[in-house]
C-alpha cells in the first residue's frame, strides 16, 4: 500500500512517498481503508524530534484519521466491515497518512453522518483537546466567564462552540485575519490582540482563562490577573509553563489531549444535531503531504488540513 513514512526525525525531506506493507489487524485491533488523515501541528513536532513522544520507526503520520473498517482483528465486538469510522489513534504508532491503518478498537467511533467521511478526519484531537481544556480541566459550568487566548485556530473555534453551548460567556482574542471566524463561532465579545490592551478591555474576571497562543511567559503570567479568585488557568502550550496564583487560589494546569471513546461519540452527536461545526480549509492528497510539512516550518498552517489517498 501506498503511505507517507519517514525513516528518521529530520526536516520535511525525510518524509517518503514509498510503498509498505498492508498491516494486519491483531486481537482487539481493526483495520481501516483510510478515507482521511488530517494535519497537526504535533506531526511537526514529531518529525522534528521536538516532541518527546517515543514514536515507532520508521514511523507514518497523522493520528486524527476517518475511514470505513475492512478488516477486524479477534476479541473485537460491535465493530464490523463496512463501518464508517473515526478515530484518534495512538501518537507512538502508525498514523493514517496511507491507504490503510491499524488502530485499537477502543479508539474507533461511528463517523458523523452528516458530513463528508473524509472531512470527519479533521475532528477527532482538536476537538478532544477543547473538550478537556474547557471542562475536565477548567470545570467550566453554565453561567461562568471563559477567556480564551489565541480562539483564532481550530482548537479555539471549537472552544467557542462547546462553551457557547454550555451556557458560558465567551471573551476571545483574536487578530484581524481571525475576528470574522472568532465571531461566526459564537465569541460574545472579541478583543483584537494586535491593538488593544487585553487587560484593560475586560469587563471583570474570568473563571477560566484558556491559552491557546505562543505568548510570552511575561505576559501570560500578566494575564492571570484576568482570573477570579478560585478560578483557572489552562493552557495547550506544553513547550512553557502554565501560570497560576496561589495566593488567589488560581490553578495552573496544561493539557495533554488524551484519547477518549465515550468523549469522542458525544461530540459526533453533537456534529450530526447541528451544534458543532467541523472545519476543513484545504484538502490535499498523500504525495502533497511533504510540502504541506515544508510549509508549517516556514509559519503557522491556517485553518484544517486533511490528506486523502492519492
Amino acid at each position: 500500500m501506498k503511505a507517507i513514512q519517514f525513516q528518521q526525525v529530520g526536516g520535511p525531506e525525510v518524509l517518503e512517498y514509498t510503498e509498505i506493507q498492508q498491516p494486519t489487524p491483531s486481537a482487539g485491533e481493526v483495520r481501516l481503508r483510510v478515507a482521511a488523515s488530517a494535519f497537526n501541528a504535533a506531526d511537526n513536532g514529531m518529525r522534528t524530534g521536538f516532541l518527546p513522544i517515543p514514536i515507532e520507526m520508521p514511523h507514518v503520520p497523522g493520528y486524527d484519521v476517518s475511514g470505513t473498517i475492512d478488516s477486524v482483528g479477534e476479541d473485537v465486538e460491535g465493530l464490523t466491515v463496512g463501518d464508517p469510522v473515526i478515530a484518534f489513534l495512538p501518537m507512538e504508532r502508525d498514523g493514517g497518512a496511507a491507504e490503510y491503518v491499524v488502530t485499537p478498537a477502543d479508539a474507533v467511533v461511528a463517523a458523523p453522518r452528516s458530513i463528508p467521511l473524509a472531512d470527519a478526519a479533521a475532528l477527532p484531537s482538536v476537538a478532544l483537546t477543547a473538550w478537556q481544556a474547557l471542562f475536565d480541566e477548567g470545570g467550566l459550568q453554565a453561567g461562568q466567564r471563559v477567556l480564551i487566548v489565541g480562539a483564532g485556530g481550530v482548537v479555539g473555534k471549537y472552544a467557542i462552540q462547546l462553551a457557547k453551548r454550555a451556557g458560558v460567556e465567551v471573551i476571545a482574542t483574536a487578530s484581524p485575519r481571525s475576528i470574522d471566524a472568532v465571531r461566526a463561532a459564537g465569541a460574545d465579545q472579541i478583543i483584537d490582540h494586535t491593538d488593544t490592551d487585553l487587560l484593560g478591555a475586560l469587563h471583570g474576571q474570568v473563571d477560566v482563562l484558556l491559552n491557546l497562543a505562543p505568548i510570552e511567559p511575561e505576559q501570560f503570567a500578566a494575564y492571570v490577573a484576568a482570573v477570579g479568585d478560585g478560578g483557572s488557568v489552562v493552557s495547550t502550550t506544553a513547550f512553557m509553563a502554565t501560570p497560576g496564583d496561589d495566593s488567589r487560589r488560581v490553578e495552573a494546569k496544561t493539557v495533554f489531549v488524551l484519547r477518549n471513546q465515550d468523549r469522542l461519540a458525544q461530540l459526533v452527536s453533537l456534529v450530526d444535531e447541528g451544534s458543532l461545526n467541523v472545519e476543513v480549509t484545504r484538502r490535499i492528497t498523500l504525495p502533497e503531504l511533504p510540502a504541506l510539512h515544508a510549509e508549517a516550518t516556514t509559519g503557522r498552517i491556517t485553518g484544517k488540513v486533511i490528506i486523502t489517498p492519492a
